[in-house]
């Protein structure tokens, strides 16, 4: 099989001081992904520093390919200045990299300030960004892998206005309507390693065409088990589930995936 893993953080236990010895942490996953037979893992950044280093990663282990983005709660911790400037950049490594990401909308994250003069700012703010960043996607034909969490609708709606026929929704948790306008669309989805669990994603993997579907892991989160134990090769296990869902084999499960994987990120 070949195994495709679209959306990851490999720089959080770097970044994030989830393990002690993070070079160990790294290669023992990345050794395991390849026993597993995965071909391609998308490590995405999140913010500046967090893409120098998926670059960085990229360079050293050929397994890895580079998304660079900026997470919408952090665009709203910056200038509009220093946005314009990592975008600039972001637009200078167009050959380099396989994707924009991760970028999108939230509005869980400050749920608790929903009301608030001040969350409605820092919402505007994200709203801004995500516009600059569609624009940088339309102008360097590069996918966006996005994060729509409580969100969903805004997100559909600024790319409906968009150009952009490459989308990917990142562990899409929307309204089955939506998934329905996202798939008539033609857009694509990544379906977590929560699929052996949890009905909402199981029902659309039912819902969406086999050519409009990928696997990602967000390692090390979304795992079989809680807290940040995710990793590449859990995509086996997603693979054979949606193959059951779709009643196929899990080869050819694979072999589509592989090929949605190909188009939309080469």
């Amino acid at each position: 099989m070949r195994l495709i893993d679209a959306h990851a953080h490999l720089d959080a236990h770097a970044m994030k001081g989830l393990t002690e010895n993070y070079a160990d942490w790294l290669s023992g996953i990345l050794a395991r992904a390849k026993e597993k037979q995965v071909k391609a893992i998308v490590a995405n950044g999140t913010n500046p520093e967090s893409n120098r280093q998926v670059q960085t990663l990229a360079q050293e282990h050929d397994l890895i390919k580079p998304a660079l983005g900026f997470y919408p709660t952090e665009v709203e911790k910056i200038s509009e200045e220093f946005l314009d400037e990592e975008l600039e950049y972001i637009k200078k490594q167009k050959d380099k990299i396989v994707a924009i990401g991760e970028v999108g909308l939230d509005k869980k994250y400050s749920e608790g300030l929903l009301t608030s003069g001040k969350w409605k700012e820092l919402y505007a703010k994200q709203q801004a960004g995500f516009e600059k960043i569609i624009s940088l996607s339309e102008k360097t034909k590069k996918p966006l892998l996005l994060h729509t969490r409580k969100a969903e609708q805004d997100v559909v709606d600024m790319l409906e206005s968009s150009s952009l026929k490459n989308p990917m929704m990142h562990c899409f948790t929307g309204k089955k309507k939506l998934v329905k306008t996202i798939a008539d669309h033609g857009w694509n989805f990544s379906v977590p390693v929560t699929v052996l669990k949890l009905h909402q994603f199981q029902e659309l993997v039912k819902e969406v065409p086999l050519n409009q579907l990928l696997t990602e892991t967000d390692t090390p989160f979304l795992g079989p088990e809680s807290g940040p134990t995710n990793e590449p090769a859990n995509i086996s296990l997603s693979v054979m589930k949606m193959a059951e869902l779709k009643g196929i084999t899990k080869e050819e499960m694979s072999d589509q995936i592989f090929l949605n994987y190909m188009r939309l990120f080469n």
